[in-house]
Parts: C-alpha cells; sequence; structure tokens
C-alpha cells in the first residue's frame, strides 16, 4: 500500500491546511521501530527518533537501536549523535526535532516521529514555559515570611501578584506556594503569564500532529515482552557494552545516559553493587516500571488514536489512517 503518485508531494498543493506530522508513541518493548520501519517501506515518511536513550552514541544494545541493515531501510534523524556525557534538554529536543520536521516536509515527505519519550512528544505539542532559575536569596524570603505569618500570608501575597496560581495551589501546599511566588518576585512575570506564553508557542507550530499509539491491550503480555527483550540484550553483549561505558571513567550515574534503564542496573553489577541475577531481575522490573509511566502518560493523550500492537490488521489500519490525513 501507498500514497497515490499525485500525493507524494502533496504539501505543496495544501492551501492554509498545515502538513500533517505523524506521531507514533507506545510503551517500551511493543513494537514501535519495527511498525515504523513497515510504514516508511509503504509510505514516503522519513522516522524522526523521539528516545531519550537512542540519541547517545555507544550505547546500542540496551537501547534498542535498531541494526545497521534496518537503518539503511529506514534512517533515524537525532539518533546516535549525543556523547554519553553530554545532556540533551526537552527545550533542545523541540528545537532539533521542527527544524527536522521542516526539512521533511519541504521535500514532500511526511515526518514519523516515533518513540517512547513522552515528555519529547509532550514539549513538542504544548511548548515549554521558560520559567526563571531557582534563587536561594528570594526563596529564602518567602520562608522567612511563612515563618513569622504562615503559609496562609504567603498564600495571601500570591494571590495578589497571581490569582489564578492562588486559586489552584491550596494554602497548605508550602513547595508550590513557594515556587509560584518565586518565579513572580525572580521574574516579574506570573507563572499564570508564562505558561500562557508558552500556549502561544505551541499554537504557532505550523504542522499538524497526529497522535497514534500501539500497544499490547493485555499488561501480561507486554511484562513478557519486556522480559524476553531485556534477557535477549544482556545476551547480545549489554555488560560488555556497559564495561567499555564504565571504563572511559568520565560517566557516573548522576548522568542521564547512565540513567537510562538497564544501564543503570548493569553499571551497578560491574561496580560489584548487585549480583548479575539482581542485575537481571532489577532490570526487568525497571522497565516494567518505565512502560507503567509511559501507559499513564498515554491515558491522558487528548485525540490519541490507540491501536493492538499484537493484532494483524493494526499496519494496514495505521497506514488508511496516515493516508486520510495525509491526502
Amino acid at each position: 500500500m501507498s500514497l497515490p503518485e499525485k500525493n507524494k508531494n502533496h504539501f505543496a498543493a495544501r492551501g492554509a491546511r498545515k502538513p500533517p506530522v505523524i506521531c507514533l508513541l507506545g510503551p517500551t518493548a511493543s513494537g514501535k521501530t519495527d511498525l515504523a520501519v513497515e510504514i516508511v517501506q509503504r509510505l514516503p515518511c522519513e522516522i524522526i527518533n523521539v528516545d531519550s536513550a537512542q540519541i547517545y552514541k555507544d550505547m546500542n544494545i540496551g537501547t534498542g537501536k535498531p541494526e545497521a541493515a534496518v537503518l539503511a531501510k529506514a534512517p533515524h534523524r537525532l539518533f546516535d549523535f549525543l556523547d554519553p556525557a553530554l545532556a540533551y534538554s526537552a527545550s533542545q529536543f523541540r528545537s532539533d526535532a521542527l527544524a527536522e520536521i521542516a526539512d521533511i516536509t519541504a521535500a514532500g515527505k511526511m515526518p514519523l516521529l516515533v518513540g517512547g519519550t513522552m515528555m519529547y512528544f509532550k514539549a513538542l505539542r504544548d511548548g515549554l514555559a521558560v520559567m526563571p532559575s531557582a534563587d536561594e536569596k528570594i526563596r529564602a524570603q518567602i520562608l522567612a515570611v511563612a515563618d513569622e505569618q504562615g503559609w496562609e500570608e504567603v498564600h495571601r501575597r500570591l494571590a495578589q501578584v497571581d490569582p489564578e496560581s492562588a486559586a489552584r495551589i491550596h494554602p497548605n501546599d508550602p513547595q508550590r506556594l513557594q515556587r509560584a511566588l518565586e518565579v513572580y518576585m525572580v521574574s516579574g512575570q506570573s507563572m499564570t503569564q508564562l505558561h500562557a506564553q508558552q500556549a502561544i508557542e505551541a499554537s504557532d507550530i505550523p504542522f499538524d500532529l497526529q497522535f497514534i499509539s500501539i500497544q499490547p491491550q493485555e499488561r501480561d503480555v507486554l511484562h513478557k515482552r519486556i522480559e524476553k527483550r531485556f534477557i535477549g540484550m544482556i545476551e547480545a553483549g549489554l555488560v560488555p557494552e556497559v564495561e567499555s561505558l564504565y571504563a572511559r571513567g568520565d560517566l557516573n550515574l548522576e548522568m542521564p545516559s547512565m540513567r537510562c534503564v538497564g544501564y543503570r542496573q548493569v553499571w551497578q553489577h560491574i561496580a560489584g553493587e548487585i549480583s548479575f541475577d539482581a542485575m537481571v531481575e532489577r532490570g526487568i522490573i525497571a522497565t516494567r516500571q518505565l512502560a507503567k509511566r509511559q501507559l499513564t502518560w498515554m491515558r491522558g493523550w487528548e485525540e490519541l488514536q490507540n491501536y493492538d500492537s499484537e493484532k494483524s490488521e493494526t499496519l494496514d489500519q495505521i497506514l488508511k489512517s496516515i493516508e486520510r490525513v495525509a491526502i
């Protein structure tokens, strides 16, 4: 199945309509990459990676990166480009992803964003409110007011400068009260104003984001796939891969790259903190916990088209869905 020839460069004739961008979400081990590769073989799409672990170089097995032969058929953008010693923010992803999307659509193709890093998808869809950094002096002033006059007074002061946040935050929620008043005192803008600017930023995206998800309908199926996948990674050489990273000497478990599921557990084993069996058990549990968090994100996602990853007709259904928005 493929788009009609007349639609392969359809973006130039779409007029005021925003070019569609397909976003394929799903929990880890749900088969997103395999599905995306099948889509690319049938439709004029290009893949943009939305996996915060697959951005790192020399982290191949534990991140589930496709093999070279697969990448030759379906190249990935924003993929395998960053040294593990470096950090990469959701804001950086949003900027880079928008640039890649623009490049793909300008070539008459459709961007296909694939991954399970829900914060990246959210940043792309909703924008990012640029909040000021914490200011210890301002924070100390707020805490002094709370100590002397109580958190009710902090709430009253917040209501004067940011009534919307004050209405949303309970007077007995000191952490959120402190942060909301701190934002205003540091920046001169309320948290409500900054979130409004974020909404404007999101609405200015010149693309039509279409969100599709796949997952097994039975949780046990996903759990078994996760266990099989993690054991397969161990058999494929995950421990030697992490040993090479460990031996570099400039990485540690506080870095985002080494906090990735699987890498942390193997690192702890290499450091002599846990046994091999404990490493495998903890790695599987951590991956299941990651999948649970991903599924929680997806349940709250508006206008998300859900498909059963285990059904044979799912590929054809998704292809038809993409064709509908592409024409």
